[in-house]
């Protein structure tokens, strides 16, 4: 089966989900996370999560369902800009290594070292020589990763042509959303092709079976993110951590205290109480 076989194939097994069936299934993932947030800082686990994908697919979107209910202190999110001159002269990934998970902690890649191998790539921003280079050696990398202790998962977002152009669409006519469309995103849409060649060659050189690239179909941005979610925590080996029953202790009494006649500078409520 071919990727735009992959990613219609929901499209076609039925209609998208519906919000209200989503929202309850997100709520019981959104517990599992937060157990397995309490199993990472007890437990002393460290996890990295990469996200990559086309533009549109949904990347964003999937990161905060998962996060939106757990603590960022724990999940953190790393989103690196463009590489300073300098980092440009360092080892490619070096500028990756220091956001790598300590104990404790789950660290998500929103786009991660695989730009050289797509956006990098497809651009012209390396050359085709340290485009191949890094796909030699990055499998070296993540074995030693993974060899350290950090639990390794790598999630790839595939959407239509279709789909891909009705949410880019979507982004221009849409004020709230213009922010996200980019010079780069357009000509990525323009080279479809070229990002498909080398997403290719990055699976066959970069698929391995210590850290293999798990394919996400994300036409239902609603389903994806419910995907993940549920696959996220199938490959994390957390367990409930006994918690000790908590009860509100009684307030203290106010001991003279009096709220004070100050002017204070409400914010205006332009929504009426009645809504």
């Amino acid at each position: 089966m071919n990727m735009a076989d992959i990613a219609q194939k929901a499209e076609k097994g039925g209609s998208k989900l519906r919000n209200k069936a989503y929202l309850k299934e997100l709520r019981r993932l959104h517990v599992e996370l937060v157990k397995m947030q309490q199993w990472v800082v007890s437990s002393g686990a460290k996890v990295c999560v990469v996200f990559e994908g086309r533009d549109g697919a949904g990347k964003g979107g999937a990161i905060k369902a998962i996060t939106e209910r757990v603590s960022h202190r724990i999940f953190r999110v790393i989103a690196l800009p463009a590489p300073t001159e300098r980092e440009k002269s360092q080892m490619y990934v070096q500028r990756y290594l220091p956001h790598m998970p300590a104990a404790g902690e789950v660290v998500i890649f929103d786009r991660s070292w695989y730009n050289r191998s797509g956006v990098e790539r497809v651009m012209g921003f390396c050359t085709e020589e340290q485009a191949q280079a890094f796909l030699t050696a990055v499998p070296l990398v993540e074995h030693a990763v993974i060899q350290s202790g950090i639990i390794l998962i790598k999630y790839w977002l595939e959407v239509s042509q279709e789909e891909q152009t009705r949410r880019l669409e979507d982004r221009i006519h849409d004020a709230r959303k213009i922010w996200k469309l980019s010079p780069m995103d357009l000509e990525s849409y323009h080279r479809w092709y070229d990002y498909s060649r080398a997403r290719d060659d990055m699976f066959e050189k970069t698929d391995t079976d210590f850290a293999p690239w798990y394919v996400v179909r994300s036409d239902d941005k609603r389903r994806a993110r419910l995907n993940v979610i549920s696959h996220l925590l199938s490959k994390v080996p957390y367990e409930s951590v006994p918690r000790t029953k908590v009860q509100l202790p009684p307030r203290q009494k106010a001991d003279g205290y009096r709220e004070p006649d100050y002017p204070y500078r409400f914010v205006p409520e332009v929504l009426d109480r009645s809504m």
